[in-house]
């Protein structure tokens, strides 16, 4: 049952930040900006709006079954159970750009589009593909989502807008499908020293593809003598499946690691399968093209604007060393120069050296975990926020250092690690829903102002706050018939997931869009390097101060994470002599040069614009 609680609507000027904004910028931003502005556009420069399509809109309710006949093992649809297919697609997500727009976003990332199995797992143990990981035509959109058609829709309608389209794609894995004759359930995974590809089943087995110089030499001629796949398992393709996958060249098991599953450390991180899921051995040439093929032309056909890759870690880097310029030199091709790929490397904590070693390896940008760990730990009520400060310190080793990482797409949380306020919520149980929302809006305001690139989670902006990760986190924003959703505690509102979420009047709502027009309006807010003022080794004062290099404007920014307020001496620089107010309340002049007074309320911020001496 939902615990009665009365929810008070605590707007930015709670927390001490009435924003002023200049007029142009009052308004979502860039809408109606002229067609083809919006390439022009840099990866810092946007703020993105992630979607699980399934879960977001319902825009036609003839596909929810995906054409399919039968009840919900074999359609995947259940609007009741959380790991089905609810009926969400991209006619919805088409219905509500007004609404992703209102909200300040200017790039929409969809999670999967391509079609999936419908269901998968043993018995008792069934779910769906709603979520679009489970991919066994990389070339048509699943029909619970619509058509190929419907996309094209999409992304032109989004581009009239000045809206990107970013789309999430899966190299690592396809669905289950490819079984094994000598492991009928859960299997192990089988090493390659103990099952090397040069003998059957093992060291002792019978020899088998001979010349075979392992798949470290990456050449057509080299794997054409890996020819007998029984190295470590049987791999078969189940009669009836034969060509389950598309295109067909996915249906040979040549093209699969064939090992088991992976238990998440050593060699298992690349070659085993995620959990069952096929996994791709992309050491492999054909692969290599296959892929740059595939995906090539969804940019091709669709001008889409980027790339989010899935479970990236799990594919060897030459793989990414090929892959990635391919695309960019495609998007390119098709007039897309800003074409901004980022994956995922998941991380459990401040690791920045784990994402900086896959970004400088494998090309692309990565999902900042770190920036995601570093505020929930300055938020979560136990540390100060010093992780912030290390965070930027630490910036220098991604590939092109701070330049870098001003790319990489921050987030306070996701559909696989659970909501901000959801991770909130489990290390402060005690904290009334008034607090939450206050530390809540903390937190989008230190993600909308510091460096990388903001993304919002869909839901998060109306105050949903989940159970868990993985299928807790995917609440639906249409009105939901799951019950463990609709008892959820939201924030900022008495209404629960069962009615829909579309209204701008949420108090996170609000605060993003007033932030993401501050930010759009700003230069400093988007492309400044990063000074960090003050890092309080607990709750207390972060302060950093944000210069764009090209225009010179110098932005201040404060955040109070304790529930105390707090007035405090900033050093800045000498030639700044006041603010200007951007959000909270700005010092006009400073106490003397170099040195400000700010006072902040508790879980209260500022964003000051510095006036300079000539």
């Amino acid at each position: 049952m939902r615990n009665p609680h009365r929810l008070v609507s605590i707007g930015i000027a709670m927390l001490g930040c009435t924003t002023t904004l200049p007029a142009q910028a009052q308004s979502a931003p860039r809408i109606g900006e002229p067609v083809m502005e919006y390439r022009n556009r840099l990866p810092e420069d946007e703020i993105i709006y992630f979607v699980l399509p399934d879960r977001f809109e319902n825009g036609d309710p003839t596909n929810d079954r995906g054409g399919l006949k039968g009840g919900r093992l074999q359609t995947g649809f259940d609007p009741t159970a959380k790991g089905f297919y609810h009926g969400g697609d991209l006619k919805g997500v088409h219905k509500r750009l007004d609404y992703i727009q209102q909200l300040g976003a200017t790039a929409i990332w969809l999670a999967p589009i391509f079609k999936n199995k419908p269901v998968q797992g043993p018995p008792g143990q069934e779910s769906a593909g709603y979520h679009g990981y489970w991919i066994t035509d990389f070339t048509q959109v699943d029909p619970h989502f619509g058509s190929n058609a419907d996309f094209k829709v999409l992304v032109d309608a989004a581009h009239a807008r000045g809206l990107k389209v970013y789309m999430d794609i899966v190299v690592n894995h396809t669905a289950d499908v490819i079984q094994y004759r000598d492991c009928p359930g859960d299997c192990a995974y089988r090493s390659i020293a103990d099952y090397p590809y040069s003998r059957r089943g093992g060291t002792g087995g019978a020899p088998i593809n001979p010349g075979f110089k392992g798949d470290a030499v990456q050449t057509s001629e080299n794997f054409a003598k890996l020819i007998d796949m029984n190295f470590a398992y049987q791999p078969f393709v189940p009669r009836g499946e034969e060509h389950a996958k598309v295109p067909d060249w996915l249906n040979d098991v040549r093209y699969y690691h064939n090992r088991g599953n992976s238990f998440w450390k050593g060699e298992s991180v690349v070659y085993g399968d995620f959990v069952g899921l096929d996994d791709i051995a992309a050491e492999n040439p054909r692969v290599v093209q296959g892929f740059i093929d595939i995906f090539g032309t969804w940019i091709d056909d669709f001008g889409v604007d980027g790339f989010r890759i899935d479970t990236s870690k799990h594919v060897n880097s030459e793989f990414w060393q090929a892959f990635v310029p391919a695309m960019k030199a495609r998007a390119k091709a098709r007039g897309i120069a800003n074409f901004h790929i980022f994956a995922e490397v998941m991380v459990d904590g401040v690791d920045t050296a784990t994402l900086a070693r896959y970004n400088r390896t494998d090309q692309y940008d990565t999902l900042d975990f770190a920036f995601t760990w570093a505020v929930v730990e300055a938020l979560g009520g136990e540390r100060g926020p010093e992780a912030l400060a290390k965070l930027f310190a630490d910036d220098v080793l991604y590939r092109d250092g701070p330049d870098t990482a001003r790319q990489m797409p921050t987030f306070l949380g996701n559909h696989d690690i659970a909501r901000f306020a959801t991770n909130l919520r489990k290390r402060l149980p005690g904290a009334t829903n008034d607090e939450l929302l206050a530390r809540v809006q903390l937190g989008h305001a230190m993600l909308l102002t510091l460096r990388g690139v903001p993304t919002i989670y869909s839901g998060d902006e109306q105050g949903f706050v989940g159970d868990g990760g993985d299928q807790d986190a995917r609440e639906d924003m249409f009105a939901s018939q799951v019950a463990v959703y609709n008892d959820n505690r939201l924030l900022g509102t008495d209404t629960t997931t069962a009615t829909a979420h579309f209204g701008t009047a949420n108090p996170v709502f609000t605060q993003i869009a007033t932030l993401a027009a501050l930010r759009s309006a700003h230069p400093a807010l988007r492309r400044g390097n990063t000074i960090v003022r003050a890092a309080d080794d607990k709750p207390g004062l972060f302060a950093v101060t944000r210069r764009d290099q090209a225009s010179g404007e110098q932005v201040l920014i404060a955040f109070n994470t304790s529930a105390v307020p707090i007035t405090r001496a900033i050093a800045i620089a000498t030639d700044v002599t006041g603010y200007t107010t951007l959000a909270g309340t700005c010092p006009a002049i400073v106490s003397a040069p170099g040195s400000v007074s700010l006072t902040l309320p508790a879980f209260g911020y500022v964003v000051c614009q510095g006036r300079t001496r000539p």
